[in-house]
């Protein structure tokens, strides 16, 4: 089965931040995914880790004003030096915390934008940071998120944020493929996965319509597991999801899958 990475922003929401990642590895997770790590030192979370012998797989670059509402800047012009200040801080902490690949999230652009200004604005931030997390053998990750949970997000398919890799043209960008944003947004799953798979550098779960535990909804998990297998997918699947209530209570999901 797939190597599953639990996403500390949204599991064991019963514990505090730093008693998440004990919580994790109790539970028989070997990997760890949460959105932003900044609140905390490098060292810190280094040592979380070490601890309980988990790998952190991804976290994201910083995002602008989150407690506003901002959710990244990349897409956004005129906030390129702020955008590399956040790409310099999160090659720090990914160097710290051996993780391999960073997000980098798009932002919301008002109806009204002019959204070639916006697209321009984004590739070249993309190549930017790419080519100084390539320093450093680190990956870029694209994530499209669906509209109906972020309207107004700049990348919202798979498709769209393929063509934005390709004309980037850095090998070490990657689009991450959030299976509950993927079937909202497109449907399909399979054969989009199959279609571009040799440029997703990384999987994300939650059921669909309620961002639960994957077992149930609309989508067939299952399937997808196996589907991953036989496709020789090498990458991990983040646990993105809320659970219904306690975590480990939630979890059956997991150890059948095991």
């Amino acid at each position: 089965m797939p190597k599953f990475a639990a996403n500390l922003t949204m599991m064991f929401n019963e514990h505090e931040f730093p008693a998440r990642f004990a919580a994790a590895a109790k539970a028989g997770f070997e990997g760890v995914e949460f959105l932003f790590p900044y609140d905390y030192a490098p060292a810190e979370v280094a040592q979380w880790l070490k601890e309980n012998n988990l790998k952190n797989i991804l976290f994201n670059l910083p995002p602008g004003d989150w407690a506003a509402g901002e959710r990244g800047i990349a897409a956004l012009p005129g906030r390129e030096d702020e955008f590399r200040a956040g790409v310099a801080k999160a090659i720090e902490y990914a160097l710290a915390l051996d993780t391999p690949q960073v997000h980098m999230m798009a932002g919301l652009i008002p109806s009204s934008s002019d959204l070639a200004l916006h697209r321009k604005t984004y590739l070249a931030n993309m190549k930017f940071a790419a080519k100084e997390l390539a320093k450093h053998k680190l990956n870029l990750l694209l994530e499209p998120i669906n509209t109906r949970d972020m309207p107004g997000y700049f990348l919202n398919t798979q498709a769209q944020a393929h063509e934005l890799r390709a004309e980037c043209g850095e090998s070490n960008v990657k689009v991450q493929m959030d299976f509950y944003h993927a079937q909202i947004m497109e449907g399909d799953l399979a054969m989009t996965f199959k279609k571009f798979f040799n440029d997703i550098g990384h999987t994300q779960i939650a059921s669909v319509p309620n961002r639960n535990e994957p077992d149930d909804g609309e989508v067939n998990y299952p399937f997808i597991f196996k589907m991953l297998d036989e496709m020789g997918y090498q990458g991990w699947v983040g646990c993105e999801y809320r659970p219904k209530g306690k975590t480990e209570d939630g979890l059956a999901w997991f150890k059948a899958a095991k």
